[in-house]
């Protein structure tokens, strides 16, 4: 069992690997004037969006979808495309790991979440947070993270908590994970390439024919398409800690050797405070 959890999470290594790849040269495009934040979440969820559906329908054939979500399904879609239009704003706007940084309060405010309902909480969980409040604390107190992006990222941090607790409410009483996740992505998909195409006056055609924009996607797609993978082998308490400290870890990396981003020390050290909360709030 030991080795199956490894696997997952080297899997999850490599997905949040190539979303940093994506992410980055997006950032970096956007910065360029070479596309919008919307052709950019299009391409983040395009090739996702496809290898999502082809694993519903031909690897684990569970596609059920209840009607009677809609009062909780219909406010998370609303949610969704808030919190997908805002997160790609914070990532034009932050410093890579300011973003992965702040990022990371989900899982705290999530337990925080599971407190008010009712649910037993040990000295473990306490401690894991308390990591994760000091590591962010520090960084501010000695600046390693940038003011610009901060309110965006926190935002997305804070929403998450609830479009992650509907999510988990849907999944629990009405829909299977495959047709909850895969229509909110067609959904996704189809709020952003209506933006670039109207709004930003991209044509989205013309711009997956072009090698650069093409890698840029099917590197995120190639990631989530992992990460389904390393779900299937691991509690999803585990794979989730594993992706916010891979996040972390790889947000660092790029900022510092793609932006060039300072304090990388600093920033290596809340980063090991945050894996050791993050931890913590599993075991």
């Amino acid at each position: 069992e030991k080795v199956i959890v490894m696997l997952a999470l080297f899997l999850v290594f490599f997905s949040t690997f190539f979303d940093e790849i994506g992410t980055s040269m997006g950032k970096r495009r956007e910065a360029q004037g070479e596309q919008s934040i919307y052709m950019m979440g299009l391409l983040y969820m395009f090739w996702a969006t496809i290898f999502f559906f082809l694993i519903a329908f031909f690897f684990r054939k569970a596609f059920l979808f209840s009607f009677e979500s809609f009062p909780t399904f219909l406010p998370r879609a609303v949610l969704e495309v808030v919190q997908a239009h805002v997160t790609f704003l914070a990532i034009t706007k932050a410093d890579r790991s300011t973003f992965g940084f702040i990022r990371t309060a989900t899982l705290p405010l999530l337990l925080g979440v599971d407190i008010a309902l009712g649910y037993a909480v040990s000295f473990q969980h306490i401690a894991g947070i308390g990591l994760i409040v000091a590591s962010l604390v520090l960084l501010f107190a000695a600046r390693g993270i940038g003011k610009h992006g901060v309110w965006l990222s926190l935002f997305t941090a804070v929403n998450a908590v609830i479009t992650i607790s509907l999510f988990k409410y849907d999944v629990t009483h009405f829909n299977s994970v495959e047709a909850e996740q895969g229509i909110m992505s067609l959904l996704l998909v189809g709020y952003f390439a209506c933006m670039a195409f109207f709004v930003a006056k991209e044509n989205p055609a013309l711009l997956f024919r072009r090698p650069a924009f093409l890698l840029q996607s099917l590197s995120q797609g190639i990631g989530s398409v992992i990460l389904a993978f390393a779900y299937l082998l691991a509690p999803a308490s585990v794979i989730t800690t594993g992706k916010r400290s891979f996040s972390v870890l790889w947000s660092i990396v790029s900022g510092n050797v793609y932006f060039g981003e300072e304090k990388l020390f600093l920033k290596i050290g809340a980063f090991l405070l945050i894996a050791a909360g993050l931890i913590l709030l599993v075991i």
